[in-house]
């Protein structure tokens, strides 16, 4: 081979380099894409409680490594805000790609030995924060009445 060829080999392993880093989601970290809907519950609600029952889906099928659903108002003032539902599991929940909020999934536990998920509040955003080993994802949300000025959906 002369040079010429040389550097057309080289040349073009330099386009499939660019084209690799920037076109493509290799180098970019793994996501869970996070969609949410909620729908009236089939029993009738406490006064001051949400009267709506919240599904969430994944997109695909994880092994969930935890759940957690915090105000974000609570959140944007105090990092470590206490979730208002919380679960995790070391070894990785039962394949799910979707799940309602309060929900018993299989393989997964509450953080807080004996916790109970709380009643969700309308008009307040919560944020979602799920973890599939080193794949995480995050979802606003909100029941009944929105919000004014608040982002819902990441």
């Amino acid at each position: 081979m002369n040079k010429k060829n040389f550097m057309l080999i080289g040349l073009v392993l330099v386009f499939a380099g660019v084209y690799v880093a920037f076109f493509t989601d290799l180098f970019q970290p793994k996501t869970i894409l996070i969609s949410h809907t909620s729908r009236p519950a089939r029993f009738g609600a406490r006064p001051g409680v949400a009267s709506e029952r919240v599904f969430f889906g994944l997109g695909d099928y994880y092994s969930l490594t935890e759940i957690k659903v915090v105000p974000l108002a609570a959140l944007q003032s105090d990092k470590l805000a206490q979730p208002v539902w919380h679960l995790v599991s070391d070894e990785g929940s039962d394949d799910v790609n979707q799940f309602f909020y309060g929900q018993k999934i299989n393989g997964m536990d509450p953080a807080v030995e004996g916790s109970r998920p709380e009643p969700l509040q309308p008009g307040v955003t919560y944020r979602l924060f799920v973890t599939a080993g080193k794949i995480k994802g995050r979802h606003d949300f909100h029941i009944g009445v929105a919000p004014t000025n608040t982002a819902t959906n990441q």
